[in-house]
């Protein structure tokens, strides 16, 4: 057995932030399944919400996150981080991220606004944000004495303190796969988070990362904790239409900077939707272009945004125009073929304000939480700045919590087990999983398409737990059982709401009721 004071689970902003904040009182192992820098947070393009600009409001940021909600953000969880968010920007810039400056600026940094936003209030490097960051971040963590990182390591289980000898202690630790070695390793922890990102790869068509498998939220569940809201799937509208772009965003902010969606023939088709046209919240832009496609038997829709000069293209958006361009595609004389993808689960593991769960000694923050914040849709660049705010109030926590001791916990039994006879077996689980997830489960839903889902699940999630009893372990089928479980939950969340209201769209229920309900989810212990 290893044992540590706290135990992240995710490389992500919001573990990468966390460790740094601990590190110089704890000793602080990260896990991550690849390597430091594979998770969404890299991904990220567009930037971070923050009231930087005086001509902004704290409260204008709050009433835009309402809004975009639908009337289910919680007001304390969204007082919360947006007036921290100034702190957490600052934070950042302390750290040496290289954020695009503006000397016309009166913060100094250059803001860009996207769908949603009232002001300009989205702080960027460039159109890599999320890299910008998670580079700086990385290498301050590989440098700390203190942070034990592990890469190549999935997270298969918590250990729960009445399972294993020591009741009524909480989350005590947590069984990792090491995939270099192939063993399973035993690590005991005074404090667990989870850090591990969302669910995106449930879906046929994501944004995400292959490591968004739902990891953090199944765990959370089979130990026994409430989730929360997981009905609420954001799709983002402009995903890179290409047979060789693999989930490659065109940032909100092209939209925010001018770019118009057109059909092709040249029709802009927003402001048939909505008056705010393509500067909607992304439900409501998702779902035009999903209503146009099927109106149209369309395979993809064109974002343009051709009229603005090269310079200005070269210089906002240099990872777009250069990823286009390797496709064939250059910006500043054609449109950008775009669907929606799966982007953002904004349900996720019920937390307080202090990122802790139902399980004493597990704490939880980031995409695969439910905090509040989010309500129904998420605000865009709203997301990093959560990851920002609650890994600085987990860190509070933990500094300020007494002492936990460390139990002698069992080791891994692989006794009963033997190797996989059939591996092929998990790849086609997978696929029918993702498949059925995105024709009954996406953009817009009915009772009947929910059902079909569930009965598929029920039927996928007796033949994955007969394969996990049997075989050991492997990362695909750890992931595998993480998303079955994962897509349950949203399903059986989405069958609990009678109602549209925000990413959840219903053909059987089309109108929004009047009080706004979470839906929240209870294991059975």
């Amino acid at each position: 057995m290893e044992a540590f004071n706290v135990v992240i689970i995710g490389s992500g902003l919001a573990g990468q932030s966390l460790a740094l904040r601990l590190a110089d009182t704890h000793q602080v192992a990260l896990i991550t399944k690849r390597t430091l820098t594979d998770c969404a947070s890299a991904w990220a393009q567009g930037g971070i919400a923050a009231v930087l600009d005086p001509a902004d409001s704290v409260d204008a940021h709050i009433s835009d996150t309402c809004t975009a909600g639908a009337g289910l953000c919680d007001p304390a969880a969204t007082a919360h981080v947006v007036t921290r968010g100034r702190q957490a920007i600052e934070w950042l810039i302390d750290l040496g991220v290289p954020f695009t400056r503006d000397p016309a600026s009166p913060f100094g940094y250059h803001l860009t606004r996207e769908g949603g936003h009232s002001h300009r209030r989205i702080i960027h490097a460039a159109d890599a944000t999320g890299a910008a960051v998670q580079a700086t971040l990385t290498e301050q963590v590989r440098a700390h004495p203190n942070i034990t990182v592990l890469e190549e390591h999935i997270a298969i289980d918590l250990i729960v303190g009445d399972k294993v000898g020591h009741p009524d202690k909480g989350c005590v630790g947590v069984y990792v796969l090491d995939k270099t070695r192939d063993r399973v390793r035993t690590i005991a922890a005074a404090h667990t988070v989870l850090a591990t990102g969302g669910a995106g790869k449930v879906y046929v068509y994501t944004t995400n990362p292959d490591t968004a498998t739902g990891d953090g939220i199944a765990m959370a569940w089979r130990a026994g904790c409430r989730v929360r809201n997981m009905e609420f799937i954001q799709f983002h509208p402009t995903c890179l239409y290409h047979p060789q772009a693999k989930s490659f965003l065109i940032s909100e902010a092209v939209r925010g900077e001018g770019g118009v969606l057109r059909l092709p023939d040249g029709h802009r088709f927003m402001p048939d939707h909505d008056p705010r046209a393509e500067l909607a919240p992304r439900d409501i832009v998702a779902r035009a272009i999903d209503f146009e496609m099927k109106k149209g038997g369309l395979d993809c829709v064109f974002l343009d945004i051709s009229h603005k000069s090269p310079a200005f293209l070269r210089d906002h958006f240099p990872t777009i125009q250069a990823r286009c361009l390797e496709l064939g595609i250059e910006i500043s004389e054609q449109a950008i073929p775009v669907v929606p993808a799966a982007h953002y689960t904004c349900g996720g593991i019920a937390t307080d304000l202090e990122g802790r769960t139902d399980l004493a000694g597990l704490y939880a923050v980031g995409e695969s939480t439910c905090t509040g914040l989010h309500g129904a849709n998420r605000l865009a660049s709203n997301s990093l700045l959560e990851c920002l705010v609650f890994s600085e109030a987990i860190a509070a926590h933990i500094l300020t919590s007494p002492s936990r001791p460390l139990d002698r916990l069992p080791a891994w039994d692989e006794s009963r087990v033997t190797d996989a006879d059939e591996e092929v077996v998990i790849a086609h689980n997978w696929e029918e999983l993702r498949r059925f997830m995105w024709d009954y489960v996406g953009i817009v839903r009915t009772n009947k398409r929910l059902q079909r889902a569930q009965h598929r699940i029920r039927l996928l999630a007796r033949e994955i737990e007969e394969f996990y009893a049997n075989f050991r372990v492997s990362n695909d089928l750890i992931e595998l059982r993480n998303l079955v479980v994962t897509a349950d939950l949203i399903v059986r969340s989405a069958l609990r709401r009678k109602e549209s209201r925000g990413l959840h769209y219903s053909r059987d229920y089309p109108d929004t009721a009047a009080r706004a309900r979470n839906t929240t989810l209870t294991p059975r212990r």
